[in-house]
């Protein structure tokens, strides 16, 4: 082989990593949150889930689009939402709340559905169980009673005279 092959050969395997981004296809991401446009906690949620997709190396603009929605917590929204997102065809959906999850359950897509900040998954039907969620749907739960049920149990053993525990919670 000659020196100027050679070279030719090298800068051709250096450019490869270059050529292989261009060609990776965009990802899509649908976000549906039930919270409010304005809502602070709503926003802190979003920029958070961007922030953790910069961190694995997806960029927007760049290998990744994403398709906020907001629902304010009107459940009719919240199904023309899913409508919408199934025509969309993204990769992915991160849905918040139960009313969203359960529209895209019914809109019978395959699409994968990731959950956050919803209680009881199982026991509202959305998935099998924790452990092995089965079909398309998975994700983060807030409260896991299994869990309270135990702190109860700490917290007895910690005070053992203590009667009455009160539990505040937003279904």
């Amino acid at each position: 082989m000659r020196r100027r092959e050679f070279i030719t050969l090298i800068g051709g395997v250096a450019a490869w990593p270059v050529v292989v981004r261009a060609q990776q296809p965009v990802r899509r991401v649908a976000v549906v949150l039930a919270r409010r446009e304005n809502d602070p906690l709503g926003l802190g949620y979003l920029s958070a889930l961007r922030h953790g997709l910069r961190e694995f190396g997806w960029h927007e603009g760049r290998d990744l689009q994403v398709e906020v929605r907001w629902a304010g917590g009107d459940a009719d929204l919240m199904r023309q939402i899913a409508t919408e997102f199934v025509r969309l065809k993204p990769d992915v959906v991160v849905a918040s709340g139960s009313p969203a999850v359960a529209a895209l359950k019914r809109s019978g897509s395959s699409i994968p559905v990731v959950f956050v900040g919803i209680n009881e998954p199982v026991v509202q039907g959305f998935i099998a169980s924790m452990a092995h969620p089965g079909g398309n749907i998975t994700g983060f739960t807030q409260v896991d009673f299994f869990i309270v049920g135990k702190s109860v149990e700490m917290l007895k053993a910690i005070a053992p005279e203590l009667t009455r525990v009160g539990l505040m919670y937003n279904p």
